[in-house]
């Protein structure tokens, strides 16, 4: 999805050495945030995580159009949605 309107962004409930192994071992590329810790929030309480992974696709006005865990779901709806967005955006510059 690189060069389209996405953004895909993490959040791990590792303990953080654990997380940033993880990232360096698969070389993962997008923003990952700590679940909950000293002074921050618990991200998994507040989107009411039953399972992990959770996967939450929002369009570009926050609406959830898929909340679950099969990736290939996940990823058909962020597809759809960024083509629908990608077109919406040449349709305005076309104006």
């Amino acid at each position: 999805m690189k060069d389209k309107p996405f953004a895909l962004i993490g959040i791990n409930s590792d303990e953080l050495e654990d997380a940033k192994k993880a990232v360096e071992k698969n070389k993962l590329n997008w923003r990952s945030f700590q679940n909950s810790g000293e002074g921050r929030a618990d991200i998994s309480a507040d989107w009411f995580v039953q399972g992990w992974p959770t996967i939450v696709v929002l369009d570009e006005e926050g609406r959830i159009h898929y909340r679950g865990h099969d990736g290939y779901a996940a990823t058909d709806i962020a597809k759809e949605l960024t083509a629908k967005l990608v077109k919406k955006q040449a349709e305005q510059s076309a104006q």
